[in-house]
């Protein structure tokens, strides 16, 4: 007989049959009662155990975290919270966990700080929180997918080693294949890259939207969702030096179009999981609620996790100039009252307390803000005709400010290039890009979405070390 997952057992409406499960035990009351979890859902399943028909020293070996196969009869639960137990008839340790050594670990039955689950990254899947993030991760990624190929996107791999900066940050990590002990220079001491694996610097891609709009001026529509890097040494609750990042390009799109794709894309998300992952959904809005209550009032956010998921899904996304929105700023209570506490002015960027002032409290719906200074923005972004401002677009969330950001690309070789001399980027370092918009230019467009910043949306989790399995991180890249 095949084993049975426990989120089908759950869901069974016949009893009377044999079905055998296999998992991870949570607790074991009253030599008895055997709470087995197996990840494919967060509740455990209850398993009934008549100790005089088992051997003592087998029972002694059922603990916290101990890995069991359970054989019995599907009969309709005598307690409360499932309709359906096992009475076990065979059991079978397949993994012991020494109490002593489960004492040490996250697995101990109680309540441990995120912190401490970090440390143990390892064994924090074993949690219920962990495991409900995690699904949710997963559901997200599914959604993602799903939702472009439906569309007719095509899914582009693009590199993750590149000789490009598309950010022109600088804040990139080297790759080199370089005895770190003897790197050879050439006659001025000067690094000899021309020795080293491919001829040239090299360093870990912090985006695949250059590369992604080679694809579409081809494909017409693609999509890459893959790791990218960043050296910046930030120990913020927003910032990894490895994540995933999400970034459509379709050509022949204007920013009109970009704004509608990305408004589609992010409800979809949110609808998705909110259709598909309520239990584990309704346990983190439970924490989330927890939590709001220890901050202070101020800093609470008026509304639960699944109610601005469903503030994103039901509502239209305001759109607006960033000029207007510097007016409306300027007018309200909080910056006529100084309670902002960064400056508000027009031709500087916006900061996370203005945007969810937008959101939360002039707008109260998602929020795209267009047409930025082109000061602040990348060098990509297409020049509007006032010769101050770009083509560009943030999406702004509830609880977090900016989730996403694109723009119409700048698709006139002459404007690109003076783009490229503003920015101090040598033509050579991207002739490729450059020479796309000399064999039939078309107007293009696309966004970048911070994906473990959408599971940090979806989950109500507040640090992003938290989303990801294995947080990359200044001086930690345990595990």
């Amino acid at each position: 007989m095949a084993r049975t997952k426990i989120v089908d057992l759950l869901k069974e409406e016949q009893t009377g049959h044999q079905v055998e499960v296999k998992g991870w035990v949570r607790a074991f009351r009253s030599n008895r009662f055997i709470q087995i979890n197996d990840g494919s859902c967060l509740s455990s399943i209850q398993a009934v155990v008549d100790f005089e028909n088992f051997d003592e020293n087998l029972l002694k070996r059922v603990t916290t975290g101990s890995a069991i196969h359970a054989k019995g009869k599907l009969i309709p639960s005598q307690g409360k919270g499932q309709a359906v137990e096992i009475q076990v008839e065979e059991l079978i340790i397949l993994g012991d966990a020494h109490p002593d050594d489960v004492q040490r670990t996250v697995m101990q039955p109680k309540k441990h700080s995120l912190e401490f689950l970090r440390e143990q990254a390892h064994l924090r899947f074993r949690t219920n929180t962990f495991g409900a993030v995690f699904r949710i991760r997963h559901g997200v990624s599914f959604a993602i997918h799903k939702f472009f190929n439906d569309r007719g996107f095509y899914n582009l791999h693009t590199p993750i080693i590149t000789g490009s900066d598309a950010e022109g940050a600088g804040e990139m990590f080297h790759v080199t294949n370089f005895d770190l002990s003897n790197i050879p220079t050439d006659e001025n001491g000067a690094v000899d890259y021309a020795s080293d694996f491919f001829g040239k610097p090299v360093n870990l891609t912090v985006s695949g939207q250059l590369e992604a709009e080679l694809g579409a001026l081809a494909l017409g529509q693609v999509y890459t969702f893959g790791p990218t890097f960043r050296a910046e040494n930030s120990n913020t609750s927003r910032h990894l030096a490895e994540f995933w990042m999400v970034e459509p390009e379709v050509a022949f799109n204007d920013l009109e179009d970009n704004m509608n794709l990305t408004e589609d894309f992010l409800k979809y998300i949110c609808k998705y999981i909110l259709e598909n992952y309520r239990e584990d959904l309704n346990f983190l809005n439970d924490r989330d609620q927890q939590d709001q209550k220890s901050k202070p009032e101020k800093d609470r956010n008026p509304l639960s996790l699944i109610e601005r998921l469903e503030f994103v899904a039901q509502n239209d996304f305001q759109r607006i100039t960033y000029t207007e929105a510097i007016k409306i700023l300027q007018n309200s209570k909080p910056y006529k009252k100084k309670k902002f506490n960064y400056p508000v002015e027009w031709g500087t960027d916006l900061q996370s307390e203005h945007e969810r002032y937008l959101v939360e409290k002039e707008f109260q719906k998602p929020v795209i803000i267009t047409d930025y200074p082109a000061s602040f923005k990348a060098f990509y972004m297409r020049q509007n005709d006032d010769g101050k401002t770009v083509a560009a677009m943030d999406v702004l969330f509830p609880g977090i400010g900016e989730i996403v950001g694109g723009s119409q690309r700048e698709e006139r070789l002459d404007v690109l290039k003076k783009k490229c001399a503003d920015f101090n980027i040598p033509e050579e370092e991207i002739w490729w890009y450059l020479d796309t918009r000399k064999f039939g230019t078309v107007p293009h467009a696309g966004f970048g979405l911070g994906f473990e910043r959408m599971v940090m949306f979806a989950t109500g989790m507040t640090n992003i070390r938290d989303v990801i399995p294995f947080p990359r991180t200044p001086q930690n890249a345990e595990f």
